[in-house]
């Protein structure tokens, strides 16, 4: 893909066997997992993977499809630079989240506890770290160089997107691990306000390319743009989907989170009063 493609060329469905292949070791390999390895680690009785797990683990799988293949993908590399956006906030936002929430915990000690990536995963998850690798990471991601490498090199996109989701992963433990007394998540108000500091972030950057007078990626002038803009709109568009939409999902994630804290709060608030006129009544001999 790259200038000189035309959008026929483009919108010709063809398939990603790379990407397929990558599906099918996710979904095979944990269905196998959950089938054939969970019932022989986990205590009698206790659930290999509740129904929910497995929803949101395909869930994540299928999101990475979507936006790893055929027209997405096509789009990113021949087209747009707003499906590449996309592209990118799928992956870190979308995709991550929905496997670390689909990973069983007796299946992230397995992949974790005691190899080699212990150690490292322990210092990469602290939130911090965490923060400011994803933040580095998505702004090295979005860097003109490393924009034309990825359109122009199939082996360099996926090495830097392997790197985008990677770093997607790290960024949501501290919220959703699924192993916390091994890497541990923050409390409910730390969760929110991380997730906050995160929809900031990205401000300036989408700011660049938004209000930007000229083409920030000229590696997309000269592709037949689907949406039927400039380059310089297309970017602006992109930085657009980059700030809203990113912030919408992270949001919405926010606001769950202040839903559970909430009703956490006022379910002890009630424990409290419950026990204190067990209490009183013990006082006054009832």
């Amino acid at each position: 893909m790259g200038a000189g493609t035309t959008l026929e060329e483009v919108l010709t469905w063809h398939p990603h066997w790379d990407v397929w292949l990558a599906v099918a070791f996710l979904s095979f390999g944990y269905a196998y997992a959950i089938r054939r390895i969970g019932p022989l680690v986990v205590e009698p009785g206790e659930e290999v993977a509740p129904r929910r797990k497995v929803v949101w683990w395909y869930l994540g799988v299928a999101s990475l499809w979507v936006v790893s293949d055929w027209p997405i993908h096509d789009l990113a590399e021949g087209s747009s630079y707003a499906f590449h956006m996309v592209e990118h906030l799928v992956l870190t936002l979308v995709s991550a989240p929905l496997l670390l929430l689909g990973t069983p915990a007796w299946l992230a000690r397995a992949l974790v506890v005691g190899t080699r990536i212990e150690g490292l995963a322990k210092v990469l998850t602290r939130p911090i770290t965490a923060f400011l690798l994803y933040n580095v990471v998505f702004v090295f991601s979005h860097w003109p160089v490393m924009v034309e490498l990825m359109v122009t090199n199939t082996i360099a996109h996926f090495l830097i997107h392997l790197a985008m989701f990677g770093s997607g992963l790290v960024m949501w433990v501290p919220v959703l691990s699924p192993i916390p007394d091994v890497l541990p998540r923050l409390s409910r108000p730390g969760q929110m306000l991380y997730l906050m500091a995160h929809s900031v972030a990205p401000i300036i950057p989408a700011s660049f390319l938004t209000f930007g007078r000229r083409a920030i990626y000229p590696v997309y002038e000269g592709m037949p743009n689907i949406l039927g803009v400039s380059t310089a709109d297309d970017q602006a568009i992109a930085g657009l989907i980059m700030k809203i939409a990113g912030g919408l999902l992270l949001w919405v994630v926010i606001t769950v989170i202040f839903r559970r804290w909430w009703g956490e709060h006022r379910a002890g608030e009630v424990e409290d009063l419950r026990r204190w006129r067990e209490v009183e009544a013990q006082l006054r001999g009832e």
